[in-house]
């Protein structure tokens, strides 16, 4: 099984470490990977090398408080800015002017605040299974009740019993991913691992989201691929396909048959080759960019 750590190295930002491995030849055009809750830069072992093969420079962080990463106390520093703070970091300690970012479930919500805040960072865009945020919030009552793990994972201690007793059932059951499970377990059985990647959803994701109306945010610049799998827990296929009436540049959407959200995972060749695909016309219509 190839080892995404195997060329991991520390980035500091702000006195935060963050786990980053870099992969491929240097002077290959750039493609950064990030993973959501409560993966690791694992999550992307099947597609890294056939990037690199490619001829891409592939690097993969783990996420402030995932895998690796430092893990910081304050629930207040998991805010979705200080994560893509800790991407364009990363960027730069690479020499990296613009790269192609990859992010699935919370990796994809910070890439999508890069893509509203940061554009000129990103050569394109591939969100897996979260769309533009304004997409998500207008997808109505049938997304929040997909939600309703946000809320749980609001209450300190209580999410944390509830997915870690009975040997992890509350896990086990909840993400039916039998591939990654015990991987997950290794990574959250750490002293105050598990708090930390849940104080994702703490710093962002307050209850009075649920009920109220959504922010009005700008459109996204950047060429997009936005790609959802039928078998998702999670989120709705509208608030993906939603995504096209919130773009201003290129829009592509790729629906994935029989995959659950773990799509990296359940999905991996045709995941590869769609990225292979997207990347590819990217470099072409735009290799100076």
């Amino acid at each position: 099984m190839f080892d995404v750590y195997s060329s991991a190295r520390l980035v500091d930002v702000d006195g935060v470490s963050i786990s980053v491995a870099d992969h491929g030849p240097a002077g290959g055009p750039s493609v950064l990977m990030i993973h959501g809750f409560p993966d690791s830069a694992r999550l992307w072992r099947n597609q890294v090398p056939l990037l690199t093969e490619a001829g891409y420079r592939v690097l993969v962080p783990d996420l402030r408080g995932f895998g690796r990463s430092d893990r910081p106390v304050n629930v207040e520093d998991y805010k979705i800015r200080y994560m893509a703070d800790d991407i364009l970091a990363i960027l730069d300690e690479a020499e990296i002017d613009k790269a192609h970012i990859v992010g699935h479930d919370w990796g994809a919500a910070v890439a999508w605040y890069l893509a509203l805040s940061s554009s000129d960072r990103l050569k394109s865009l591939t969100a897996l299974s979260v769309g533009h945020p304004a997409a998500f919030a207008a997808a109505g009552f049938r997304q929040r009740e997909k939600s309703w793990y946000m809320l749980l994972f609001q209450f300190e201690g209580v999410a944390e019993k509830w997915l870690s007793d009975n040997d992890w059932s509350g896990l086990r059951g909840w993400t039916g991913q039998d591939q990654e499970v015990d991987h997950w377990i290794e990574d959250l059985g750490r002293p105050g691992a598990l708090t930390a990647a849940l104080n994702v959803y703490r710093a962002n994701v307050s209850p009075s989201s649920f009920v109220s109306l959504p922010s009005k945010l700008p459109p996204a610049k950047v060429p997009t691929m936005g790609a959802w799998s039928t078998g998702d827990i999670a989120l709705l296929e509208e608030q993906m396909k939603g995504t096209d009436a919130h773009m201003a540049a290129e829009w592509r959407y790729e629906r994935i048959e029989g995959a659950s959200h773990w799509i990296p995972i359940d999905a991996p060749d045709e995941l590869s080759r769609l990225l292979l695909d997207w990347l590819g016309v990217i470099e072409l219509t735009s290799p100076n960019s």
